[in-house]
């Protein structure tokens, strides 16, 4: 399976949520995985692991820090998918990722002040010659049904894909995760086929 990475043009959109519910998902389906959080600054995905270890969840979802794309690149060779959260940022480092990644998730809350942000980088990183094809947008911290349409219209006239499902802005999916769980493990089961779809929905472009 290739390399699926989460980027952002700006930090708290959803990106490190996407990356562990990814990665989970693909090791209970039996792949070897690792998670590269390369925001080094943050660490988020690295400390999610920790809780999860302390936690004793099952399966173990294994994350390892990265200072560099070309460091994270290598430990591709090893598993059999390697699942990228980026920069908090869009960087030089973005486009690094962009270049070698086979899938780049950008997710975006339903709001002006991240879907402008969202559609720039998508311009910025097509300018920079990466197929739209191996772009994709995914809506999380969505309100309302009218909201989903509404940001998937903004984002679609813009000539860019969104993926299927989106996820709701949910208390359960915070605590989940603050818990060292993913959103497909939320308690709530209608949450966690919410969130399936959407981490299915990406599987599914990437091994197009």
């Amino acid at each position: 399976m290739p390399v699926i990475a989460f980027v952002s043009q700006k930090g708290g959109v959803g990106k490190s949520t996407l990356a562990r519910a990814l990665a989970r998902e693909a090791v209970a389906g039996g792949l070897s995985v690792l998670v590269g959080d390369l925001d080094v600054q943050q660490l988020t995905t690295l400390r999610w692991s920790a809780r999860r270890q302390a936690a004793g969840l099952e399966p173990a979802v294994p994350v390892q820090a990265f200072d560099t794309v070309s460091a994270a690149f290598e430990a591709e060779e090893g598993v059999d998918l390697l699942v990228l959260d980026g920069p908090a940022k869009a960087s030089a480092e973005t486009l690094e990722i962009a270049q070698r990644a086979a899938l780049v998730v950008i997710p975006s809350n339903p709001g002006a002040d991240d879907l402008e942000p969202t559609v720039l980088l998508l311009h910025e990183l097509v300018g920079e010659g990466i197929p739209k094809e191996r772009l994709a947008v995914a809506l999380v911290r969505v309100a309302t049904d009218a909201e989903e349409v509404a940001a998937r219209a903004y984002v679609e006239a813009a000539g860019y894909a969104v993926l299927p499902g989106a996820i709701a802005e949910r208390a359960a999916y915070r605590a989940a995760q603050s818990g060292g769980a993913s959103l497909t493990e939320v308690r709530f089961s209608g949450l966690a086929e919410k969130a399936e779809l959407l981490v299915q929905a990406i599987i599914d472009r990437a091994t197009v």
